[in-house]
C-alpha cells in the first residue's frame, strides 16, 4: 500500500460524503440518500483497511531498517498499540 493509494482512498471517501451532503441539501429521496450513505460506509471501511495496511507495511520496513532505535525518543512511552506518544 503506497501513500498515493491511501490518499486516493481518503479522497474518494471524502468526495462521497460531500456528494451525500449535497444530495440531502437538494432534497433527494430517502432511498437515494440511504444508498449514498451505504456507499460512503463501504468507502470508509476501505479507507480504514488501507490505513491499517499502510501502517503495517511502514512499521515492518522501519523495523527492518533500524531495529535498535526503539525507545530513542526523550520523554516518550508506547501507547496500547505500540505507537510512540511524545510528552507534552
Amino acid at each position: 500500500m503506497t501513500l498515493t493509494e491511501l490518499e486516493r482512498a481518503q479522497k474518494t471517501m471524502q468526495q462521497q460524503w460531500y456528494e451525500l451532503v449535497m444530495a440531502e441539501q437538494q432534497g433527494s429521496s430517502l432511498e437515494v440518500l440511504e444508498q449514498m450513505y451505504d456507499t460512503y460506509i463501504l468507502l470508509a471501511e476501505e479507507y480504514n483497511h488501507c490505513c491499517e495496511a499502510f501502517q503495517q507495511e511502514n512499521q515492518a520496513s522501519l523495523r527492518a531498517v533500524s531495529p535498535t532505535r526503539k525507545g530513542s525518543r526523550i520523554n516518550s512511552s508506547p501507547d496500547n498499540e505500540g505507537r510512540i506518544k511524545l510528552a507534552s
